[in-house]
């Protein structure tokens, strides 16, 4: 049976397998977010392949940073909810796999267009107040880039779910410290992203996102602070290009393909497990 880290291996090469092929995409942050996503669709969320839109009576998964599509994709394809040879689409004329996930193409999985940065922290909110008022126990995720804390919309929903108590929202913050410009740092300081949190109401946690053990700890410890009248927040350390030792931690990888002689190098890093589409 495939371990948690065999299935994080073959998502990362189903990544740059797709961005390679197309030489469009953005392999950075999907690389670095791949244990989280195979954590929560692979262990931590009750979810059903069978889809529907309503996903009642099923915890919800909310992509904000849609631009790492490629990682989405390749989860929901090995979890399935459409057949892994659908990868070879992804960026092409007419496919279901668009750079960023939208709902007109109908692909399981997707419940909302996103890649407009800043956006998905209302949705997500949107959707815990729903299940909240249908009587709905399970919980609602969301996967943010720490750039697209510098949009204000966000901190507009983080202040709404404080304030409605949505304890049954987990906001998820990948922060790698790089954006498409370079170091967060550098680009627009986000400071104390525990304090600001906290100030504003929600229940604090940090994991090591690029480390399996530490990741499903955490999710874990997350849901059983639920339900206690604040959000959770989960502030993820990894590094950008996670897998790869030439795009780990490099900002200039955030959306740039590898060549051929790049994808070998980087695939000969990483093991094929449940095997290449």
């Amino acid at each position: 049976m495939a371990t948690l880290r065999d299935i994080s291996s073959q998502v990362r090469r189903d990544i740059l397998r797709m961005v390679h092929a197309v030489q469009s995409g953005h392999p950075g942050g999907s690389l670095g977010c791949a244990d989280l996503l195979t954590a929560l669709y692979f262990k931590v969320m009750k979810h059903d392949p069978a889809f529907s839109m309503e996903g009642k009576g099923e915890d919800l998964f909310v992509l904000s940073n849609g631009h790492i599509s490629p990682l989405l994709y390749s989860v929901l394809a090995r979890s399935g909810y459409f057949d892994v040879s659908e990868l070879s689409t992804f960026r092409k004329i007419d496919s279901r796999l668009q750079g960023h996930p939208t709902t007109h193409e109908h692909l399981p999985g997707v419940r909302i267009a996103s890649g407009s940065l800043g956006q998905g922290m209302s949705v997500a909110a949107g959707m815990a107040l729903a299940k909240k008022m249908d009587g709905d126990d399970r919980f609602v995720y969301s996967l943010h880039g720490d750039g697209e804390l510098q949009e204000g919309q966000i901190w507009e929903a983080v202040l709404f779910a404080a304030h409605h108590r949505l304890d049954n929202l987990v906001s998820i913050v990948d922060w790698n410290g790089q954006q498409i410009d370079g170091p967060t740092a550098k680009v627009m300081n986000l400071g104390d992203l525990g304090a600001k949190f906290s100030a504003f109401g929600w229940e604090v946690m940090e994991m090591q996102g690029n480390d399996m053990d530490d990741v499903v700890k955490v999710l874990e410890q997350a849901r059983g602070s639920l339900g206690q009248g604040k959000p959770v927040v989960i502030l993820m350390h990894t590094l950008m290009g996670k897998g790869v030792d030439f795009m780990e931690n490099d900002h200039n990888w955030h959306g740039v393909a590898p060549s051929n002689d790049q994808l070998a190098t980087a695939l000969a890093q990483l093991p094929e497990t449940l095997g290449d589409y």
